[in-house]
């Protein structure tokens, strides 16, 4: 009863605030199209090359932008519109699926790729810079919990549904629906005013007075540097994981493509979920504990699948680490939004995605060596073992920061300026 109850004031906000509705309207279609679209690329790239060396690249073309907007251009999340901003990423992303359909190589692909990457590196730290000003702050935990619930369910169902549609009607399909997925998401967006995304758009004192600014608050305010040493940790761990898992499941399970897809899928789940869960564990348990709780569940979850008799207990364990997956991530957003002023928010995202992508990278870089030669179990232990590092950095700045709300200066009025854009 009291969970129901719990879910169902949760599931309220989206009938109560109408912009936050058009903003997860427009993250679940967009969120859908691009999971189902990337099964696609995949194989189109896979099946005009036969390379594993053009997939990596394809995959990198959709990470490395995110990385590069960053480090150099991040302010313009906070100095641009918003609204504007990401209405632009989807049309531009819509631009690139509409394409796709009449390219005739791998070159052409993951160059469509990598400009579809740019629109999401861009899109992604607006919503979540803008969405303190969407909802109160009491709601902002459930808030962040819907976004990440629905961006974890796209992925686990887009990805099936790709999958059998580039079975039944090739890649083009996917490519078609994909494009109206963003066309979708950009007519939602619309309707948000943009003044409520964005307090006002930021003065500039520079391009780069404002980058510095933003790597320096990174690391002065304690939210931001929670996650910065936290969640890197715990992303190096992770990226291990990731690489480790194949083997783990073939060779060391003797499962098969089965037992992959089975440990995916209950990652998928665990991560749903614990995103679900996470903003009532917020209001019982507090922000920081509940942070590096969810740390210590990716390593429980990952240190007893690493020492499973088979795939079965495995996929098991992996439910448990991905909820704790699921659950830092939404804790992750909300350091981030209380931790730093409106007018910076987005850079703050954007620095951080970038840190994470670097560290993303390492992680795979340094597993893909190690498993070869210590084994995919070793791995995993050790992944668990820096998990539980992450848990307990976690914990401890967490509980030193002051993050109970988003600072009062964001709701003031909106000044003229800040209300001519969107």
């Amino acid at each position: 009863m009291g969970r129901s109850h719990a879910a169902g004031t949760q599931l309220a906000l989206l009938g109560r605030e109408p912009n936050f509705r058009r903003l997860f309207l427009a993250t679940l279609g967009s969120g859908a199209g691009t999971w189902l679209a990337l099964v696609a690329l995949e194989v189109d790239v896979w099946v005009r090359t036969g390379s594993s060396g053009w997939v990596a690249a394809l995959l990198i073309a959709d990470l490395l932008p995110a990385f590069a907007i960053g480090i150099v251009v991040g302010p313009l999340v906070d100095r641009l519109s918003r609204k504007r901003l990401m209405i632009g990423s989807d049309l531009v992303r819509f631009g690139v699926f509409a394409v796709l359909p009449f390219t005739t190589s791998a070159t052409q692909i993951v160059g469509l790729a990598a400009i579809a990457g740019i629109a999401t590196g861009f899109f992604r730290p607006a919503v979540y810079a803008g969405l303190p000003n969407l909802v109160q702050d009491v709601d902002l935990p459930r808030a962040n919990g819907l976004l990440q619930t629905v961006d974890n369910l796209t992925w686990a169902i887009g990805s099936l549904v790709g999958g059998a549609l580039v079975a039944a009607s090739g890649v083009d399909a996917a490519y078609w629906i994909n494009a109206c997925t963003f066309l979708i998401s950009a007519i939602f967006l619309r309707g948000i005013p943009g003044r409520l995304l964005q307090a006002s758009i930021a003065a500039s004192r520079g391009h780069w007075a404002d980058l510095k600014d933003g790597f320096r608050l990174t690391v002065s305010s304690r939210p931001l540097l929670t996650v910065l040493v936290a969640w890197n940790v715990a992303m190096f761990a992770l990226a291990a994981v990731n690489v480790a898992e194949p083997r783990l499941a073939f060779r060391a399970f003797d499962a098969g493509r089965f037992g992959l897809g089975l440990m995916m899928g209950c990652a998928g789940i665990g991560l749903a979920g614990g995103a679900f869960a996470a903003s009532q564990w917020i209001e019982r348990r507090g922000l920081a504990n509940v942070y590096g709780a969810s740390l210590g569940l990716i390593a429980v979850g990952i240190g007893l699948a690493a020492a499973a008799p088979n795939v079965w207990v495995a996929a098991a364990c992996v439910v448990i680490s991905g909820a704790g997956n699921g659950a830092a991530v939404v804790c992750n957003a909300l350091l981030v939004q209380r931790g730093a002023p409106d007018e910076m928010r987005g850079r703050a995202f954007a620095v951080l995605m970038s840190s994470n992508i670097a560290m993303l990278t390492l992680g795979m870089i340094v597993a893909g060596h190690v498993t070869d030669v210590y084994g995919p179990r070793w791995v995993w232990a050790a992944a668990a073992g820096a998990a539980a590092v992450a848990g307990v950095v976690g914990l401890v700045l967490a509980r030193t920061a002051d993050v109970a709300t988003v600072p009062q200066a964001e709701r003031l009025a909106v000044s003229a300026h800040g209300a001519e854009h969107g």
